[in-house]
């Protein structure tokens, strides 16, 4: 009898767990299956089941997942990177024109220089002098542009490197894409970095509440010029499979995918206002945009409407998704 009212209690505080109470978290499974399932029906006849096709899916979203990956980390600190498409479009011609000038290894070294530095630039002005990252990489996504089509005169650079072609997205592995096994290595690094260490902890922590880590022991001016680096860093790998892939170094190379890397993560559960993030979740959101991308094309719409439903469906998954506060 005295464990009777209690037993209410604890179903009551249980039910949200299991019932509609996180619903929310699996918004974009859902979607996923969901859009992927009505391209499926109405899509049939113009080849979107077509194994080739989805893996051209696979190809077309991999640097984008990637960049989300970094992004998690980001956001769930509490910060942003506007700087990681044009970061991914200077380390393209970096690495394309030390290929050209001194061979591979120097090539893939001042890809992953490029972002070790753009990286240290962007987390030291935030962290030491105080600019918000907003502004910070705002400034460095102009920058880096500047100095890609300073450096080549708006040329690209090409790359005749088979060896580097082939471990850099331009080739298959036994039939399935180099580019998909990246994205697969980098979401679970990600994963198990965000979720299972003690750095993934203190990066929420840091999101969450700056304050309330501070007093806990952590120093999160050193974390959040860490995940500022790892930013950059992604996005310099991102550049090196572009430029792998289309066999050159180009400035445009990553234009505008700081949207698409930002809608991926927020899609996928990451909160813009820091403390929460899931890197599955971004891997999924990246993958929802580039499979929105390729079935709106198979429909023959023109460009702009495209970007209409894309928005639409991009602005209605975000409003449903957990990751809004």
């Amino acid at each position: 009898m005295s464990n009777a009212p209690a037993s209410p209690k604890g179903a009551v505080a249980a039910a949200p767990r299991f019932g509609l109470g996180n619903w929310r978290q699996y918004v974009i499974y859902v979607g996923f299956v969901a859009i992927f399932l009505i391209f499926a029906a109405t899509l049939y006849d113009k080849g979107f089941l077509d194994p080739n096709n989805l893996l051209n899916i696979g190809r077309q979203t991999a640097m984008i997942a990637i960049m989300a990956v970094a992004m998690t980390f980001v956001l769930s600190a509490g910060e942003i990177d506007l700087s990681i498409g044009m970061v991914a479009g200077l380390a393209s011609l970096t690495t394309a024109m030390a290929m050209d000038a001194w061979g591979l290894p120097a090539g893939v070294l001042a890809g992953l220089a490029t972002g070790l530095v753009v990286g240290v630039v962007n987390g030291t002005l935030t962290t030491r002098v105080g600019i918000p990252s907003f502004l910070t990489t705002l400034a460095m996504m102009g920058i880096a542009r500047g100095v890609a089509m300073w450096a080549t005169q708006t040329k690209s650079v090409p790359i005749l490197d088979d060896n580097y072609i082939a471990v850099f997205g331009g080739k298959d592995f036994f039939h399935f894409p180099v580019l998909l096994i990246w994205m697969v290595v980098v979401a679970v690094a990600g994963h198990v970095v965000l979720r299972k260490t003690t750095f993934g902890r203190r990066v929420l922590a840091t999101g969450g509440s700056e304050t309330a880590a501070r007093y806990s022991g952590v120093d999160t001016a050193s974390i959040k010029m860490r995940v500022l680096v790892i930013s950059s860093m992604a996005a310099c790998l991102a550049g090196m499979l572009y430029a792998g892939r289309l066999h050159s170094g180009r400035f445009q190379l990553g234009e505008g995918d700081e949207l698409s890397v930002i809608a991926a993560a927020v899609l996928g559960g990451t909160s813009l206002f820091g403390g929460a993030g899931t890197v599955v979740g971004s891997i999924v959101g990246a993958l929802m945009i580039g499979l929105i991308n390729n079935g709106l094309l198979l429909m023959g719409l023109e460009y702009s409407e495209q970007l209409i439903a894309r928005g639409v469906i991009i602005i209605l998954a975000v409003a449903l998704s957990p990751s809004r506060k």
